[in-house]
């Protein structure tokens, strides 16, 4: 009998340490410096919901790129989740907004990675996208960017893609146009965004395959100035035949109606950061004539009806106007093509990081907003430079310009 109350009390005391071991773990998982707990790998788990991420400019100085985009993924998300999912598995949309701003952009990853989804759909800016590149590549999270910079891309990540067409293919359908129309002397506004010295950069690299063009001044300018005459009589003093303005700021019509105040004549350009409606409207008359390569979504209707492209385009301006009651941009475009990309990949190999980015190689003969997709081991764009159509503005909308 004193056997077995003395095995009764040494079991009971050896619960009572591990009880008290058990809680000290517990306590001290959760102080700085312990080691940190296994994050959701964004495996396949058939039942659950699968997390797809969003990191999107939706406030701040280039809301106008970044609002659009959000509505977008919150347009198709609502849209897929409605008609039962994929593979009868909801899309749960883990949005962050990170203001245009790139150590916004890595909170955000990182939040998104912890959180375990999938893929990450955006930035909407080529710095917040360079921001945030390495540490998705080096987390194994795929992720496709809305920004356009060749950068980004070039050279290959394994991990990022991206769906806007490249800026240096933007510059070659700029230089095209004002080379059929006989233009030599060239001057250049861009602003000190990513964005805007990126594309400064791809097209001083293409003006090599224009002998007969020549840029005879450059200059630059910053998200908060209102005033760009200096930098335009800078460029007309140096005897300019076209001006480019590159930018994804307000002060891409900021210039164009300065411009017009100074009695410059020449033919303006804008980058394909100029595709949304809201810059026309800021700028006014003074954006009568503009050119602009952008994706053919804001010319849909134009198109002509064997156009390949024409049934995605009209379907998405359509879902996206009378959503919104707001006029569809190019830039909600690349979240359309990027979602669409994400979605039938897990419908083929399933909600994982890895079989997710394996499928994205492969796309052939995908037509989206931008164009035809053509992706690859070597090319994470898979877009040419046709992908742009060279608009112009006229009575205040939009209309493809006269080859």
């Amino acid at each position: 009998m004193r056997f077995f109350r003395t095995l009764w009390w040494w079991t009971l005391l050896a619960l009572v340490v591990f009880g008290l071991q058990a809680c000290q773990k517990k306590e001290e998982s959760g102080k700085p410096g312990a080691p940190a707990q296994k994050a959701d790998a964004g495996t396949d788990k058939a039942g659950d919901t699968i997390k797809i991420g969003g990191i999107f400019s939706i406030t701040g100085p280039v809301s106008n790129v970044g609002d659009p985009e959000a509505k977008t993924a919150r347009m198709l998300v609502d849209k897929i989740n409605a008609k039962g999912g994929i593979n009868g598995r909801k899309i749960e949309l883990c949005m962050e907004d990170d203001q245009g701003n790139e150590t916004q952009a890595v909170n955000a990853a990182n939040q998104l990675i912890k959180q375990g989804v999938v893929a990450i759909i955006g930035p909407s800016r080529s710095g917040t996208t360079l921001a945030i590149a390495d540490l998705c590549n080096q987390k194994e999270v795929p992720l496709i960017s809305c920004a356009a910079a060749a950068v980004i891309t070039d050279p290959v990540r394994p991990y990022v893609f991206k769906t806007a067409p490249k800026d240096s293919d933007a510059a070659e359908q700029i230089f095209d146009h004002m080379t059929a129309r006989g233009i030599k002397r060239v001057g250049l506004l861009t602003d000190n965004t990513s964005f805007g010295q990126e594309g400064l950069t791809q097209m001083k690299k293409v003006l090599p395959k224009y002998p007969g063009l020549e840029i005879v001044a450059e200059t630059s300018f910053g998200k908060d100035d209102s005033d760009l005459r200096p930098q335009l009589s800078k460029i007309q003093a140096a005897g300019a035949e076209a001006v480019v303005g590159w930018s994804i700021l307000q002060g891409q019509s900021i210039m164009l109606k300065n411009a017009k105040t100074l009695g410059l004549t020449v033919p303006l350009y804008q980058s394909h950061g100029f595709a949304n409606i809201e810059y026309v409207k800021a700028a006014g008359d003074a954006a009568e004539g503009v050119f602009f390569p952008a994706s053919r979504i804001l010319v849909a209707e134009q198109l002509a009806d064997d156009n390949p492209l024409k049934k995605a385009l009209v379907e998405y301006k359509t879902e996206y106007e009378t959503t919104y009651k707001a006029d569809v941009c190019t830039f909600g475009g690349h979240v359309y093509d990027a979602l669409y990309m994400i979605t039938d990949a897990i419908e083929k190999k399933g909600a994982d990081r890895k079989a997710i980015r394996d499928h994205l190689e492969t796309i052939r003969d995908f037509k989206g907003t931008a164009g035809v997709f053509n992706l690859s081991p070597t090319d994470h764009t898979g877009l040419t430079k046709e992908a742009f159509e060279m608009l112009t503005v006229k009575n205040g909308a939009f209309l493809i310009a006269p080859k």
